[in-house]
């Protein structure tokens, strides 16, 4: 599997979140030679069932990935001179510091249209303001139409997406946007087609989910429609680079994290790290004292509680449109959970229950 241009494709379609389908879209069309089958449920997370060679009825277990990006929402139309200018407003996270100049894809009514974050340029401004960013009340998006048309063809409230393709880096690194998430989505992809070359007894409901930048919706709702028995919350976690903090960090090509905290079950951490040491992978370990700010919040409370573990990718220059991350760490991080599902028995809830898998060094 080529994992730059499965990358390239998730990364480049638009999903901002809360209008998922067009991600949605491609995600099936990666997932669809190893499923058994697909649901859409009503909130519009992707599900895809690949069964195991158990018999019926198996144990299930659920990757969850957020397919939804960090986006912006038109929030007034304004004119000047007869021109059409949008007003705009965040969708989740966004990094007010990165947006002046960027492009962006407005998602109207009938057709989507080119864009620019454009607002005066410094010696224009009044001296208090020329050496700070730019707040959203000093940006508008230009899409180069008149009042008249911007009005017929754009609403208030309909959404925007950034326009950044997938960049070859040095070193196996690549740069882009929306790697928040879709470099788990590709890693939950190369897990797939890795179980499609090994036996595995346990069925695997791999969830795009949506929303996770705005509410954790789709992690909530899919682990109650699922009912699985355990789940992988897969996600990015923060690269080291220069100024970041040495705690809480993690190099690049360095492998996955492995995160410990109250969204994560002590026995999938420990089952996790022996599946990485009997691959001879290199991992690292994270740590959340609260709620982890990922999928695993919600799937692990979904009816009864479900035995989570949280997986995550280090990324560079989180929610920017120029994230970073190390293509083999993506593979390593499918390749974890796919030999981890493969080794799945009927034995392991057993074990989790009774002693939260062995202890360290046994």
């Amino acid at each position: 599997m080529d994992t730059f241009k499965l990358l390239q494709t998730l990364t480049e379609v638009p999903g901002p979140s809360g209008n998922e389908q067009a991600i949605a879209n491609a995600v099936e069309e990666w997932w669809q030679p190893y499923a058994t089958h697909f649901v859409r449920d009503r909130v519009g997370n992707l599900m895809a069932v690949k069964e195991g060679s158990g018999e019926a009825p198996r144990r299930s277990i659920l990757l969850a990935a957020h397919m939804d990006e960090i986006a912006l929402m038109v929030h007034q139309i304004v004119s000047h001179n007869d021109n059409g200018f949008l007003r705009v407003t965040n969708v989740g996270g966004v990094d007010i510091r990165h947006l002046y100049g960027q492009m962006v894809v407005v998602h109207g009514k009938n057709k989507n249209f080119t864009g620019v974050l454009g607002s005066l340029p410094k010696t224009m401004l009044p001296p208090e303001k020329r050496n700070k960013p730019f707040g959203y009340e000093d940006l508008v998006v230009d899409v180069g139409l008149p009042l008249s048309e911007v009005e017929a063809e754009i609403s208030v409230g309909d959404f925007i997406s950034f326009r950044q393709p997938l960049r070859k880096l040095q070193n196996g690194r690549v740069a882009g946007k929306a790697l928040d998430n879709r470099a788990s989505i590709a890693a939950v992809t190369i897990c797939l087609d890795y179980l499609s070359q090994r036996t595995h007894s346990w069925d695997v409901v791999a969830v795009a989910t949506v929303q996770e930048e705005t509410r954790l919706l789709g992690a909530f709702t899919s682990a109650h429609s699922q009912q699985p028995d355990l789940a992988i919350a897969i996600d990015v976690t923060f690269g080291k680079g220069p100024g970041a903090s040495d705690t809480g960090t993690f190099e690049l090509d360095s492998g996955p994290s492995l995160d410990l905290g109250p969204n994560v079950h002590t026995g999938m951490y420990k089952a996790l790290k022996k599946t990485a040491e009997s691959l001879e992978m290199s991992i690292s370990t994270g740590t959340h004292n609260r709620a982890s700010g990922t999928d695993a919040f919600g799937v692990q409370v979904a009816r009864s509680g479900i035995p989570t573990g949280l997986i995550s990718i280090p990324l560079r220059y989180m929610h920017t449109m120029v994230e970073s991350v190390a293509l083999k760490d993506v593979e390593r991080c499918g390749r974890l959970m796919g030999e981890f599902i493969a080794n799945l028995d009927d034995e392991f809830l057993g074990k989790l229950a009774a002693g939260m898998m062995e202890k360290d060094g046994d």
